[in-house]
């Protein structure tokens, strides 16, 4: 059975494990790698969008990062309580165009017994803003 450590019920040190862990999956921007996090039937919903199961997930990140250029995000855990975590999130991205935006959202997320995420739930607003603006520089994680 695949697992994705830590497991729940989540402590205060294993829920901020899991937002960081999953912070620096997608900041990788690599559909494949971040899609291993969630169960094989997991159930999203992001802004409008609701698609299930590993393979959509990957297909939609795919789309997302292919508009999304330079994508930085962080990651906050905003609460959590047995298997469920609560993030705040914001994030840096510019179009083919040139546009920067941060966009600001919350995510619910639910997972099954082996760390695996069986369900995400996330809420998003865009924010135009200048490049000069921006407050996330890091360089892309490729580990």
């Amino acid at each position: 059975m695949e697992t994705k450590p830590p497991l729940p019920p989540f402590t205060l040190e294993t829920a901020k494990a899991k937002v960081q862990a999953a912070e620096d999956a997608w900041n990788t921007r690599d559909p494949a790698r971040v899609a291993l996090a969630y169960t094989e039937d997991s159930e999203w919903r992001n802004r409008s969008d609701f698609f299930s199961g590993r393979a959509a997930i990957k297909e939609f990140l795919k789309r997302k990062w292919e508009k999304e250029l330079e994508y930085r995000l962080k990651k906050e855990l905003w609460c959590f309580m047995d298997n469920r975590i609560a993030v705040r999130f914001e994030y840096e991205w510019h179009n083919d165009s040139g546009s920067w935006y941060r966009s600001y959202g919350n995510e619910n997320w639910e997972f099954a017994e082996n760390g695996l995420m069986m369900r995400r739930f996330a809420s998003i607003n865009d924010v135009p803003i200048q490049e000069s603006e921006r407050k996330f520089r890091w360089e892309r994680i490729t580990e």
